[in-house]
């Protein structure tokens, strides 16, 4: 501002009451900061709640219902489309154990993001007021919001490998119904990984 009018020799009264103001509203800011980024959180929180809720009544599955004759139908096969598919299941079992490192990434990945967001908060919102550097509190508060429904974005993935996944209890071929299942799996950690991007994308933050 001094910079802005000639070193002060172009003041006007209402620089010094937009300093104040400014002043206050960053201290205001920056007092409030662990509130700010809770009620972010605690708004995503409350829409992930409400779909997590009507997506459980939706798209439950039962386990029960799925094997209920897988093992009439094991008996009814010869040894060696049974060795098969003992190989086929332990190939199958590696791979599903691989993907569940990588949905674990993903998940746990995203907390420790939230981590350490939340860690650095006080630093945009300090600069949140400022001329040159407001765009960073702003980008951050996208980031925030980003972060928050990211948690949502993974419901509906989930969601969708839910209903996915039932359609396996139609299958006729053993089999079939292996490599679809691993295919659905494969689906769910490749939208999961895209989940964040997606959310950064949607607020517009980088």
């Amino acid at each position: 501002m001094i910079a802005d009018k000639n070193n002060l020799h172009d003041v006007d009264t209402w620089m010094i009451f937009k300093w104040v103001f400014k002043s206050a509203a960053a201290i205001l800011i920056v007092t409030n900061t662990w509130n700010i980024v809770m009620g972010v959180f605690d708004m995503a929180q409350s829409v992930v709640a409400q779909a997590a809720g009507v997506i459980n009544s939706d798209a439950s599955i039962d386990i029960s219902s799925v094997m209920t004759d897988l093992e009439p139908r094991l008996m009814e096969m010869d040894l060696g489309p049974l060795f098969g598919l003992w190989f086929q299941s332990l190939f199958i079992g590696i791979t599903m154990w691989a993907l569940y490192i990588c949905i674990f990434i993903v998940i746990y990945g995203r907390m420790i993001e939230i981590y350490l967001v939340t860690s650095v908060a006080p630093v945009p919102m300090a600069a949140m007021m400022g001329k040159e550097w407001g765009g960073m509190g702003q980008n951050y508060l996208r980031s925030l919001l980003a972060l928050g429904f990211q948690a949502f974005l993974i419901i509906v993935c989930v969601a969708i490998y839910a209903v996915l996944v039932q359609n396996i209890a139609l299958e006729d071929d053993i089999i079939m119904a292996i490599w679809s299942c691993v295919g659905y799996t494969v689906l769910l950690c490749f939208t999961l990984f895209k989940t964040g991007s997606l959310a950064k994308s949607v607020f517009q933050a980088h």
